[in-house]
């Protein structure tokens, strides 16, 4: 078992609030949801909250909620997320990106376990667990003010890092698992797993997960893993810069220092069948900037 697996197993047997930290597309939620499935909280709720996505004005009413009529358009009353997360688990993700006038309500809900719904002066007593996710370092935004201290300190109970997925051990097997998400074929090859394996995955899972889903769809037409592969990772040279050998389709390097003249760009769209995305890259130019010199000749 990895140390991270082993973390969130401990945690979960435990109320503790939970802070976790690792790259974007890591698996995060993921996490989150394994700790509340294997807490005694797993019969309750699990409320998700992207803190980046929430709108300014309604902070108070999507933590808190509101009653009926407190404002223009409350029609009914709304609970909020930490109300609709009582008995279960609260997940507030990407919590590095909550505005900083709203860590100062979420620090009043940790503090005193209680919200006070807009147009109520009563306050309600709220029992949840919290797991909050990150891909900031929030030391680094506490110091440069644009983390609460005092929040950090409240969230940062039982921090677990997600290792990106390049560092995984059990690569293989999340590979499998997720091929047999989107396929009833049979397991992926070891040369397939070991083709998979040699990727840097900036991506991280989510990355991997996109990759495999559209293996699946394409395997049947007899594309290879390998050909996927080579042009989810394709890195084109920049524009106005000396290009490096095109692996993925065998072009000589060129030096690039102005827009190709036009019958250049006819022939190579006649070598290449008339695929704009390979000509562009054998150009050693963007696919916006031949579709507009296409245009430009047509019209």
């Amino acid at each position: 078992m990895n140390r991270h697996e082993s973390m969130l197993r401990i945690a979960a047997s435990s109320d503790i609030s939970v802070l976790l930290l690792g790259e974007s597309g890591s698996g995060k939620e993921v996490a989150a949801r394994f700790v509340h499935a294997h807490s005694k909280r797993a019969g309750g709720p699990f409320i998700a909250l992207n803190c980046g996505a929430i709108a300014k004005g309604l902070t108070e009413s999507i933590l808190e909620g509101h009653r009926k009529g407190a404002f223009t358009g409350a029609s009914e009353e709304r609970l909020g997320v930490v109300r609709s997360a009582e008995h279960g688990t609260l997940f507030l993700d990407e919590i590095g990106e909550m505005p900083f006038e709203t860590q100062c309500k979420l620090l009043r809900i940790l503090q005193e376990r209680a919200v006070m719904p807009l147009g109520s002066c009563d306050s309600l007593p709220v029992d949840f667990r919290l797991i909050c996710a990150t891909n900031r370092d929030l030391r680094a935004e506490v110091h440069a003010g644009r983390f609460r201290e005092d929040l950090y300190f409240r969230l940062n109970v039982f921090p677990v890092k997600i290792p990106p997925l390049r560092e995984r051990e059990d690569f293989a097997t999340i590979a499998q698992e997720i091929w047999k998400e989107f396929t009833d074929h049979k397991p992926l090859s070891a040369n397939e797993i070991a083709s998979l394996s040699k990727r840097n995955w900036p991506g991280n899972v989510r990355q991997l997960k996109n990759v495999l889903q559209r293996y699946s769809l394409l395997k049947p037409y007899d594309i290879t893993l390998s050909k996927l592969l080579d042009e989810e990772f394709f890195d084109p040279t920049p524009y106005n810069s000396v290009a490096e050998p095109f692996k993925l389709y065998n072009v000589k390097a060129r030096r690039i220092t102005e827009t190709p003249e036009w019958e250049l760009i006819c022939s190579e769209l006649s070598k290449n069948s008339g695929n704009r995305s390979i000509t562009a890259q054998k150009l050693g130019i963007s696919r916006g900037c031949l579709n507009y010199h296409i245009k430009k000749h047509q019209s």
